[in-house]
């Protein structure tokens, strides 16, 4: 574990690089670095924020005035299931919350752990994708958890929390609902082995693979697919390119009402739901409200646009402040209201700042 006194901006450990400084930040390196640092504060009386990946913060431009837990921890222990069939395997694989997502997400696809291949990409740490039930290509990550070890701060114990119990839905989970409760310090992962990937549900990954929805490919391809796929979007990380600058989607896909869906242009998607709602694109939203890829270039100085590869990411161009990305999503939030009558959700946490 290793400590810094106030001064470290927070913009060195997000995806945005954005964040004024951090009064305290921990470095914890395991689980009892992570519960002892967490539980010394809340005795203290001290607001916490845990960082792994930092790639859906956005942090405010005064910083932080509490104690940033850096979650460091390492580790992957894979056990083989008796599913008592052996024509089909199975594998549980239980990771350190500080693991680098898409780092599992390559061992998985090596290895022949179905499941996660459509996430790769993704930035992030692995402890961070419960939280927000990560998904992406037609996958969640909810598909293949099978439990979530915490630190529960409420109670004072570490907690192993079943996959049924973690109330997962579109972007969220218990833990998203209750942020201040848990700390998530693993998650073990129920994969079936085989070479082929799961059926590939989203139509412009099957049009990249040249295959049918619900058809399958191998894990190898389907990887390689959404890789370049995300990469064409500024989806994967990259120093050199500004469009990755950012915290991914910025948006939820909205959910409607039968009603509101019927008020949108007869060409805008509608993705009916078994609840009775309609998910509909906040992509084509963005677009159609009049902000296109690299809108914001050519205000306030060109400091935080619009992606110009995906208009659902906002990007620092190198010189943003927090609020020059805020005034942008504030911008494009209401501009989308006036003209559809759909308020968009933002995805990243908001950290001392809000929309």
């Amino acid at each position: 574990m290793s400590e810094h006194g106030p001064g470290r901006r927070l913009a060195e450990l997000t995806t945005l690089r954005l964040g004024g400084p951090a009064a305290h930040l921990v470095d914890a390196t395991s689980e009892a670095e992570v519960v002892g640092t967490v539980s010394a504060a809340d005795d203290a009386g001290r607001d916490v924020l845990l960082v792994a990946g930092g790639s859906n913060l956005v942090v405010a431009d005064a910083g932080f005035d509490g104690t940033v837990v850096q979650i460091s921890t390492r580790g992957i222990r894979a056990d083989v299931e008796d599913t008592g069939d052996p024509t089909c395997g199975g594998v549980l694989v239980t990771v350190a919350a500080g693991e680098v997502w898409d780092d599992l997400v390559a061992r998985a696809v090596n290895a022949g752990w179905v499941g996660i291949e459509a996430l790769s990409g993704i930035p992030g740490s692995v402890g961070a994708t419960p939280i927000q039930n990560v998904g992406a290509y037609g996958q969640e990550v909810s598909e293949t958890v099978a439990s979530v070890r915490t630190w529960d701060r409420e109670d004072r114990q570490v907690r192993t929390i079943p996959a049924a119990d973690c109330g997962f839905g579109y972007r969220t989970s218990r833990f998203k609902a209750d942020p201040s409760r848990y700390v998530v310090l693993s998650v073990t992962f129920q994969f079936r082995t085989g070479d082929l990937g799961a059926p590939v549900k989203y139509a412009e990954l099957a049009r990249a693979l040249g295959v049918e929805p619900g058809e399958r490919a191998t894990l190898p391809q389907v990887r390689r697919a959404v890789l370049g796929l995300r990469a064409g979007k500024g989806m994967v990380l990259d120093p050199e390119d500004h469009d990755t600058w950012s915290a991914g989607s910025f948006f939820t896909n909205p959910f409607l009402t039968a009603e509101q869906a019927a008020e949108l242009p007869d060409d805008a998607p509608r993705f009916p739901q078994p609840d009775g709602t309609v998910k509909t694109s906040a992509a084509w939203l963005i677009e159609r409200a009049g902000f296109g890829k690299g809108y914001g270039l050519d205000l306030h100085g060109g400091r935080a646009s619009l992606s110009t590869k995906h208009t659902l990411a906002l990007s620092n161009r190198g010189g943003a402040t927090t609020e020059d990305l805020l005034r942008l999503a504030r911008e494009v939030r209401d501009g989308v209201a006036e003209r559809f009558g759909v308020r968009l959700v933002n995805e990243p946490v908001l950290v001392g700042c809000e929309l």
